[in-house]
């Protein structure tokens, strides 16, 4: 059978399946809440079969959405291969709230949603149709196996789905006509002709690598000082906080919007980048966290993983995974908010010249030639000696549309690795900044009052940075929140450059 039938996953996208148990989920998501618009129903529903329609008149510019896992005999490695009985009706849920639904319904539903498997004998995603949400909208919560896709990826995979522009019209789908499967025995013999080849590749890429480096030597010392600094990571554990333990299966969500314009002016007023105002901002909500949990954070080595994209140009709209990971001591001993954004900053300017990200990068590439012995080190890299992650993706800073249904907000769900109670997530879209929280019904009972941490964390850095106090929300009718479009970007701070 010819190799084009199928693609092998890398080994960072292999370890991620490897990391999945029953109670540690490795499935990315996402909560979209969108004005129904053009998709309602005469009903007050949304037109499910059109989206369905719409959803696989696109399906050919991401073939992975109808490929599924196949597994070489005699090793732990998979390959994707064409899923010939590929149907959408087991990948696209229909579900409503009780009218009118609220907020809190709607996260509910969400964590309940995360804190299901995927079903591996199929492709790997589904994408939940929600209706019945107050104020003529609904949502859809999408969850894709992170094996398939990484943030900047999925963010690629939005653009896909959606439109800059309202327009509602239905391109026909292109036909699928799926290549036929390998047999066990032509896996084998791929893979061992892949093995005999590997010394010959290795010494073709480092051949490259030595003809391209501008400084043999000086790039040589870069990752030799980036291994050894990651090295310096790993030998140590993490401290033990009460947000960190067993995993259950069961999952809470719950999210926060914060305009942009305020983020970047507390970051133009205070000399950082927008990255450093979040890891700040995370840094006071869990230092206020741990008191009222009666934890002395001065006691505390509280470390997080900070995602890095290592995609190049000629990679963007590919899908699978190419991303590295700061990981960064966040500073709650101390009290005050520019003394935490300060440290911050100085953290995340010294994991850029000391080039850690490349040494994760650098592991994930060897993991391919000998997998054997690197594989557990690449996954312990990957999430390393930690208490949280907190990864923050850009977005586009202008409308999406799907057939005319504007979205409102995304809120994204980074998944909980083992022993990690609380994962936050964000996104930046049209003038906000979405928050995501996701949290062990167990280890972070309460999650609502971190998320709350959050929102007097970012205020204080705001005082620290002379900016003045963010206005409350206009209230609907009924009580609750208005769409987070409807929130200014800012109050009275202009926005920056």
């Amino acid at each position: 059978m010819p190799r084009y039938t199928y693609e092998r996953l890398s080994a960072q996208d292999n370890m991620f399946l490897l990391m999945e148990r029953p109670n540690v989920h490795m499935h990315v998501a996402a909560t979209m809440i969108f004005e129904a618009g053009e998709m309602a129903t005469q009903e007050g529903g949304v037109d499910i079969d059109r989206y369905k329609r719409a959803l696989e008149s696109v399906l050919h510019q991401i073939p992975r959405y109808r490929q599924k896992l196949r597994w070489i005999p005699l090793q732990d490695h998979p390959v994707w291969v064409d899923d010939r009985h590929f149907n959408i009706d087991n990948h696209v849920l229909h579900r409503a709230l009780p009218r009118p639904g609220n907020l809190k319904q709607l996260r509910d539903l969400a964590a309940y949603i995360m804190s299901l498997q995927l079903d591996r004998s199929r492709p790997l995603w589904e994408m939940w149709v929600v209706e019945g949400l107050e104020g003529g909208r609904f949502a859809v919560i999408s969850k894709t196996h992170h094996c398939m896709i990484d943030g900047a990826s999925g963010v690629d995979l939005a653009h896909i789905l959606m439109s800059p522009t309202p327009r509602s019209e239905l391109p026909d789908p292109v036909p699928y006509i799926p290549r036929p499967a390998p047999s066990p025995a032509e896996l084998v013999r791929d893979e061992i002709q892949r093995a005999i080849t590997l010394p010959l590749q290795a010494t073709r890429n480092f051949t490259r690598f030595t003809r391209q480096a501008e400084d043999l030597y000086d790039e040589l010392t870069k990752r030799a000082r980036a291994l050894a600094g990651l090295a310096g990571w790993a030998v140590t554990s993490a401290s033990e906080t009460p947000m960190n333990g067993r995993l259950t299966p069961f999952r809470r969500f719950d999210w926060l919007n914060t305009p942009l314009a305020r983020v970047k002016a507390v970051r133009k007023a205070l000399d950082c980048t927008v990255n450093d105002v979040v890891l700040a901002t995370v840094t006071g909500a869990v230092r206020e966290y741990l008191i009222r949990r009666r934890v002395d954070p001065s006691a505390i080595e509280f470390r997080v993983s900070a995602p890095v994209s290592v995609r190049s140009a000629k990679e963007k709209g590919t899908l699978g995974n190419r991303v590295s990971s700061w990981i960064v001591q966040l500073p709650i001993d101390r009290e005050d908010a520019r003394a935490q954004l300060e440290a911050v900053a100085a953290a995340t300017r010294e994991m850029k010249s000391s080039e850690q990200a490349l040494g994760v990068d650098m592991i994930m590439k060897a993991a391919e030639w000998a997998p054997a012995g690197l594989m557990a080190l690449g996954a312990q890299a990957s999430s390393g000696p930690i208490n949280s992650i907190v990864t923050n993706v850009p977005g586009p800073q202008f409308p999406l549309y799907c057939l005319g249904a504007r979205l409102v907000a995304m809120y994204p769900q980074v998944p909980l690795l083992d022993d990690m109670g609380l994962g936050i997530a964000l996104f930046s879209y049209d003038g906000q900044l979405c928050w995501g929280f996701n949290a062990d019904v167990e280890l972070v009972p309460d999650l609502a009052s971190f998320r709350r941490g959050i929102e007097d964390a970012f205020e204080r850095l705001c005082l620290a940075a002379g900016i003045g106090p963010k206005l409350d929300p206009p209230r609907a009718t009924n009580g609750s929140p208005k769409a987070a479009a409807a929130e200014p970007a800012s109050v009275d701070v202009p926005a920056p450059e």
